[in-house]
This record gives structure tokens, C-alpha cells and sequence, in this order.
């Protein structure tokens, strides 16, 4: 497997996309569109966190957040496990996680369906109750290499079920995550935005009927409902549908498909998709995270300037490449057996 390989490259160009937008996103994180604007414009390139940052305060320009550091974790496991995640390890790589950044003083934590379901495990609940309410992004932002390790015609779907299960075992969440983990692995297959996002749909349609039931609109049909409108949008009016009417919260309905609508809309320019996301203000960074992956899969790495990558990389220490490497090992070798 060599970088001339073209699912290499796309299946690099998911983790790099991932952590690019998730850098460009993290100095806007959870701050409001309004402010956004006032203090930065448009973003167009990575910034500083502010001191009065809410979640990463002072951390410096093109710094990843918990989306790219839970994605490694989950790349690590799924590579490790042959394309199996043991929920019991990954909920205590996720907590170990959590506590190497509260003694660095990080106010970047675990999320609210995930910190209240490994709570509930320390506490003895079962694996299959802990994630039973959970219903935000965390499994989305961080399922990535799960689409990245599975072929759409093997076991992905049962595959995101493993990996979410213990922090979002709802079919609210575990929808979003198929949405993001089988546009990814369309990409790897080679297919071009229509299909990954065709693929995104139809595994949101599957993933509905796993986990425990909650009420929320329904990741497939807001994205078929929205994304001929948000076509026919100039970019300001685009982005405030986004903001206003999509949703960038951490709520999976809202971000993800937000997410996808940007993938739909940076077919042409993906570096600009991931800016307009990191823009829009709400959960900026997870947002433009899920887009990144998903673009870097359908595009390759070569959809992000060079200057991008090697900064983004150079600043957090990150070196994906092994990780994609290993990750489509287990794909190519799972798809040998059947």
C-alpha cells in the first residue's frame, strides 16, 4: 500500500479533513453566530482560541479538539479489534482521556450523552443501558475510521452499532453515525459527492431502526427535505438556512445534516466548505469535523491546501497515516473473507 494508492489517499485525507476542520472550528466553538462575525469575520484560515474562548480558551491557532482526539482513540481500537470495538476498553480509553486533559487544565471535556453514560457504567449499568438517552454527535464526530475500516456491502452497520453503543445507543444517534461512517466509506470505495451522500441517507434510514427509541426528527428525511432548498441558496442566505433553520448544535439532527449540506456544498472547494462551517458559530467544530472527514474521503487529501495539512499535523503531533493504513488493511481483509 503506497500514497499512489487512491483509497490510501482518501482514507488519509478522512483523518486529515477530520482534524482540519476541527481545528479551523475550535476558536468559535459554542459562541453565537453574532459574535463570531464581530470578532473574526469570516474564518479563512486557523485562529487563535480568545481568552474568553468557552471551551478552549487561549489554545493556540490550528489546535484539534475532542473530535480528532476521540476519532484517533476509536481509529486505534477498530484497527486493533480487526474492525471490532470492545466497549468496555473504549469507554476506559475515553475516560482516561478526559482525565489527561482536566490535569492540563483543558476545559475541552467529554460531551453530555457520553460523560452521563460512562457515569452510568462506572456506576454498573450495563453496556446496553449506559447509552440509552444519548442522542448528541459524540458517536457521529468520532466514527470516521469506522467507515473507513468497513466496506458499505460487509458489516458497517452493525459495525457504527458497536462503537456508539455504549454513549449513544438511540436511533437518533446511532443514525447520525451511519450518515457520517457510510459517507466516508463511500468515499473509500470512490464515489463522488451524490454518492456518499446517497450512501449517507440510506444508512441514516438503517441506523433509525437500531438502539432505543427517542423522539427527533429524523436524520434521512431533514437531509432529503433540506438539501434542495439549501441548493438553490446564495452563500449568505445558505448560511444563515444553516444557522437558523438546520440547526449547529450538538444535537445529531442538526449537525450532522448540517455537516452533509456542507459536504454537498463544497463539492467544488472543500477548504472553503470547512471555513463556512467553522463560521456559522454553535458546535463549529464538530460540525466542520464531520464535513472534513467525509470530504477528505470523497476528494483525498489533496483537497486541503498543502500548508493546511502540514500545519495541522505539525501543531498537534498527529501522524494518521499508519492509522489509515492499518484501517484499510482490515477493510480489504474483511472483504477477502466474504
Amino acid at each position: 500500500m503506497t500514497a499512489a494508492d487512491p483509497a490510501f489517499d482518501r482514507a488519509h485525507g478522512a483523518l486529515v479533513g477530520l482534524a482540519i476542520g476541527d481545528a479551523l472550528g475550535m476558536p468559535t466553538q459554542s459562541m453565537p453566530r453574532e459574535l463570531v462575525r464581530e470578532r473574526y469575520g469570516r474564518i479563512d484560515d486557523f485562529a487563535d482560541g480568545a481568552a474568553d474562548q468557552p471551551i478552549a480558551p487561549g489554545m493556540p491557532a490550528a489546535s484539534v479538539t475532542d473530535d480528532t482526539d476521540q476519532a484517533m482513540i476509536v481509529a486505534r481500537l477498530v484497527a486493533d479489534g480487526a474492525g471490532s470495538i470492545d466497549p468496555h476498553a473504549f469507554a476506559a480509553e475515553l475516560i482516561a482521556w478526559e482525565q489527561v486533559m482536566i490535569e492540563r487544565g483543558s476545559l475541552d471535556l467529554l460531551g453530555p450523552s457520553t460523560k452521563a453514560a460512562l457515569a452510568k457504567l462506572q456506576a454498573g449499568a450495563s453496556i446496553e443501558d449506559t447509552g440509552r438517552y444519548g442522542t448528541t454527535n459524540g458517536a457521529a464526530m468520532r466514527i470516521a475510521p469506522v467507515g473507513i475500516a468497513h466496506a458499505r456491502d460487509g458489516r458497517l452497520i452493525d459495525a457504527v452499532v458497536e462503537a456508539s453503543r455504549v454513549t449513544h445507543n438511540t436511533g437518533l444517534g446511532i443514525s447520525a453515525a451511519c450518515a457520517i461512517a457510510a459517507a466516508v466509506s463511500a468515499g473509500i470505495d470512490g464515489a463522488d459527492t451524490a454518492g456518499a451522500l446517497k450512501a449517507a441517507t440510506t444508512a441514516a434510514r438503517d441506523g433509525e431502526a437500531r438502539g432505543h427509541w427517542v423522539a427527533g426528527g429524523s436524520v434521512a428525511e431533514r437531509l432529503d427535505a433540506f438539501s434542495p432548498h439549501a441548493h438553490r441558496l446564495g452563500d449568505e442566505d445558505f448560511e444563515s438556512f444553516l444557522y437558523d433553520v438546520v440547526g449547529t448544535s450538538v444535537q445529531s439532527q442538526e449537525s450532522v445534516v448540517a455537516a452533509l449540506l456542507l459536504v454537498e456544498r463544497g463539492a467544488e472547494s472543500p477548504f472553503d466548505a470547512l471555513c463556512t462551517a467553522a463560521s456559522l458559530g454553535g458546535d463549529t467544530d464538530t460540525v466542520a469535523a464531520m464535513a472534513g472527514a467525509v470530504l477528505g474521503a470523497v476528494h483525498g487529501i489533496r483537497a486541503f491546501p498543502e500548508a493546511a495539512v502540514r500545519r495541522v499535523l505539525d501543531v498537534n503531533d498527529l501522524d494518521p497515516a499508519p492509522l489509515a493504513r492499518r484501517l484499510l488493511a482490515v477493510r480489504r481483509s474483511s472483504t477477502k473473507m466474504r
